[in-house]
């Protein structure tokens, strides 16, 4: 039984997945983007567990989402999941926002570009295989134009890519424009904890313990730039 949550994005998600390999999916909800992450948690994972007819007791393992995607969310959800891992003694299986994103899109398309979008007219973006797993290009953070020109020669020639996720659908024009008929845009965002849960219950041996959970940021925070501009304009 694997208790997951996804904070990467402002509703987020959370599930509860059963199963050896991870197929039964007993209860995914989403969280309430109209509420703060820090307002939400835990009690969205309680009204999960309680969807799904089990207590805490009864979890194996928690996964959590690592990023990229929104900063404070990361931090609250990890902070949340590393709680729970650390009063139960159980493992927790970190997940690139990416991967579970690219989970739903796998096989569809010869290429897959989970984009994130990250603010200040930038996404958070990696070109990975057709089955999610092997990276085409690494991971980024540039505007869209800037992030398909650095593509140019990983894109599968006379290939379809297959963009997912909310800085696919924020982009839309601006890809079709570049890619036209190369280009296939997911038209919905889907929920993240279930394929995160699924993701974690097909490889046991990725569990690490809470302490080790770091997230995945891609770009430098907020705080950290303010802080150079202030030294910058100091100096």
């Amino acid at each position: 039984m694997i208790l997951a949550l996804d904070s990467s994005s402002a509703g987020g998600s959370a599930a509860v997945v059963r199963g050896d390999s991870g197929r039964l999916i007993v209860s995914e909800r989403a969280g309430e983007s109209r509420r703060a992450t820090a307002e939400r948690l835990p009690l969205d994972l309680m009204a999960v567990l309680q969807d799904a007819g089990v207590t805490l007791d009864d979890v194996d393992r928690l996964a959590v989402a690592v990023g990229p995607g929104s900063y404070t969310g990361l931090r609250i959800g990890i902070a949340a999941i590393q709680g729970l891992a650390l009063a139960r003694g159980l493992p927790v299986t970190p997940v690139s926002t990416f991967e579970a994103l690219s989970w739903h899109a796998r096989g569809s398309a010869d290429a897959i570009a989970p984009w994130v979008d990250a603010q200040r007219g930038e996404v958070f973006a990696t070109l990975l295989a057709g089955d999610g797993r092997g990276v085409l290009a690494d991971a980024s953070s540039l505007s869209p134009s800037a992030t398909i020109d650095a593509w140019q020669s990983a894109l599968p020639a006379g290939g379809r890519v297959r963009f997912i996720g909310d800085g696919a659908l924020r982009y839309r024009d601006q890809i079709l424009a570049a890619l036209a008929d190369r280009a296939v845009v997911d038209p919905t965002i889907p929920l993240l904890a279930a394929a995160i849960g699924r993701i974690a219950a097909a490889d046991p041996a990725r569990a690490v313990r809470p302490h080790a959970l770091a997230p995945l940021y891609i770009r430098r925070t907020d705080v950290e730039l303010a802080r150079d501009r202030r030294e910058a304009a100091n100096r």
